[in-house]
Formats: C-alpha cells, structure tokens, sequence
C-alpha cells in the first residue's frame, strides 16, 4: 500500500512536472512571434488595434480608425490583413489630406481609404508571394472597401503594393501576427479612386 501510494505520488508528481514544461514550451512558442513595430512589442494574442496603438510609428493611422469608427471592426474576429502606413507615410500626402480627411463631414472618405488597407483573411508574406507567382508577376486582391490592390515583387523578398491610381509602397516590415489576423507595415499610403 505504501509503495502504491509512492508510486501514486512519483508519477502526479513527474505530470506536474510535464505540465508545466508543456505550458512553458507553449508560452516561448508565442514569444517566438513577437515583432518589434515602432519600438514596441506587437503580440500575436493581442487583437490588430491593441498592438497598433503602442506602435510609435503608426499614431496617425491609429487616430484615423478611431475617427472613422472602425476601432471595434478592427477588434472584432476576423481575420484581417491590414497594411499599416507609418506616419511618415501620411506626412508624404499632399498637404492638408490628412487633416481634411480627420474632418467629421468626411468620415466616410476616411472610411474608405483605411478599408482600401485592409484585406478580408488572413494573408502572410508566403501567401502573397505564392498568389504573385500563379499570377506571372502580379497578384490582384480585393479590399474591404471593395477595391483592388495589385501586388508584385520587388526583389528576392520585396513585395510592392500598388494602388488604384498608379501609386506604389512597399512593405517594409511582413507577418506582424495578430489574433485577429495579420500587419504588413506600409512605406507609402494607398489611395482608392474616390
């Protein structure tokens, strides 16, 4: 009886063990996806805004979802594919764009040029690539505005994005995983046909 109950306790004691190595495992394997966007940690079970607003370098995209009121869509389940302009990217615009378009009588223009940034599902660079590939070159998607985004390479492992009227950018930082989808950060803001 006493050397059962040793066994007993030798074996819960060992699971524990296994247990908490497996949580352990599980919790680096998460760590392993973090990228740095801004200065800050971007972390895979975190939805698409609640990283997005510790990034440093995307203030002005973040303040324009909150105008547009897409800041609950954003968190809500996806997936999502957003491409995410830094703000040196919104400074590039024409002057007075950005302003005009943080102005409330223009939400909807807003509205949509942050949709035209987002793709329905979740897209990693792999992906992208691979739809540029069948495509001899170019790959063409859908946005949540209901425009169209053209995709190519730039390089080895450049994807260029261009938009519908003509102008380019380039992500410059791949597979930011959310847990709601995914962030390419963008050089350039994309423009839909208004």
């Amino acid at each position: 009886m006493i050397k059962t109950k040793s066994i007993l306790a030798t074996a819960i004691v060992l699971a524990g063990i296994s247990l908490n190595s497996v949580i352990a495992q599980t919790k680096e394997s998460k760590m392993d996806n973090i990228v740095m966007v801004g200065g800050e940690a971007m972390y895979p079970m975190k939805d698409i805004v609640s990283n997005a607003v510790n990034s440093k370098d995307h203030t002005t995209l973040v303040a324009a979802v909150k105008t547009a009121g897409l800041v609950e869509t954003l968190q809500s389940k996806g997936p999502f594919t957003v491409f995410a302009p830094v703000n040196n990217a919104f400074e590039d615009l024409p002057a007075g764009t950005v302003e005009n378009l943080l102005k409330p009588e223009n939400k909807a223009a807003l509205s949509g040029v942050l949709t035209y940034h987002v793709l329905a599902g979740k897209y990693s660079y792999s992906d992208i690539a691979l739809a540029i590939k069948k495509g001899n070159g170019l790959a063409s998607m859908k946005t949540v505005n209901g425009q169209s985004l053209t995709f190519m390479m730039n390089g080895m492992h450049n994807i260029t994005v261009k938009d519908e009227i003509g102008n380019m950018s380039n992500i410059s930082t791949y597979d930011v995983m959310q847990s709601n989808g995914i962030i390419h950060v963008l050089d350039k803001v994309l423009m839909p046909k208004m």
